[in-house]
């Protein structure tokens, strides 16, 4: 039997991403992207540095928002953070992404090209329509200033969140237009092994399976760049829907490199994912049962400033940081 306190993750709040220059990361991610100014903060709490298990850390955190949705620009200014490295692929583990959606691709797919920016696919693809999950949805993948993994997303009618389709106009910016850029549908991280994922976050979180699709050909080729490209996909969704976690397993080529066990949250290559949860104390004792790893444990923040009272970072079964919040 199904009760609501046995869903632990109800939503995703934000993603957040290590950036070396948080004035470039905003420039970039307002001009190139459509986001907005939420909020600048810096912090220099103990109990925040707890949290990121990173002692004595500075950090100027940018929020910014597209559409209902929101991401952390954060940059550690008391400590070298290392960056991503040159040669990663869209099979290594690291790899992880933020889907997001236009309205017209290739006139956003224009815009972004008028902008310093490296890509991934050679264009972009659209998805054959042999493959019935996917079809007709066109993607372009890229990378930001930092080398963190973008991806613009465009669904037909009959794919995708509803509020994809429902016309919208930025008044304050684009009167009588309607938004190019509208939110972020979902952030795809690479993956070792499928089962092994769904067990941490579906069993063990309670997200919800939404969709499942195996993509490869010429098609996913040209949109990672990787020769023979074969990837199974499945998409997970919080109860309350909204952003969701697609987990990429890598058929061809095999598996890439893992997450180095060193890597810390000061790092460029970090990004984390913000789920609300509804029991934090006890989704945490279930998590410690299963021998999951904890980056850090309960915090409680006392600065006025931060949207959420307490909580740990722990990493998913590849080593990406998940950032649990009450």
């Amino acid at each position: 039997m199904s009760s609501q306190i046995d869903v632990d993750v109800q939503r995703i709040r934000a993603i957040s991403l290590t950036v070396t220059n948080c004035d470039r990361s905003f420039n970039f991610y307002t001009k190139a992207l459509g986001f907005e100014l939420a909020n600048d903060i810096t912090v220099a709490s103990q109990d925040y540095s707890k949290l990121q298990n990173v002692a004595g850390a500075k950090i100027r955190i940018i929020t910014l928002q597209l559409g209902d949705e929101l991401i952390e620009l954060m940059q550690y200014l008391n400590i070298d953070s290392q960056p991503i490295p040159s040669d990663s692929q869209s099979n290594d583990l690291w790899f992880q992404h933020l889907a997001i959606v236009v309205s017209d691709m290739d006139r956003a797919y224009t815009h972004l090209r008028s902008f310093s920016i490296e890509p991934i696919s050679t264009a972009p693809q659209t998805i054959p329509p042999d493959n019935q999950a996917s079809a007709g949805i066109r993607a372009f993948k890229f990378k930001d200033p930092d080398g963190h993994d973008l991806e613009l997303i465009w669904f037909p009618a009959d794919k995708g969140q509803d509020k994809w389709h429902q016309k919208s106009v930025d008044a304050k910016r684009l009167v009588g237009r309607h938004r190019l850029f509208l939110g972020i549908d979902h952030s795809a991280i690479a993956i070792s092994n499928t089962a092994q994922s769904l067990h941490f976050y579906h069993d063990l979180l309670g997200m919800q399976i939404h969709s499942r699709s195996l993509n490869w050909r010429l098609t996913q080729t040209r949109l990672d760049n990787l020769p023979d490209a074969k990837v199974q996909i499945t998409a997970l969704r919080p109860i309350q829907g909204g952003v969701g976690i697609e987990l990429l397993d890598y058929i061809l080529p095999f598996k890439g490199r893992p997450i180095p066990s060193d890597w810390k949250s000061c790092d460029i290559a970090t990004m984390q994912i913000q789920l609300v949860v509804n029991n934090l104390e006890s989704l945490i004792n279930k998590l410690q049962r299963d021998g999951i790893q904890f980056i850090s444990p309960l915090v409680q923040l006392t600065e006025n400033s931060f949207p959420y009272r307490q909580g740990c970072l722990v990493k998913d079964p590849d080593g990406h940081t998940i950032l649990l919040i009450a």
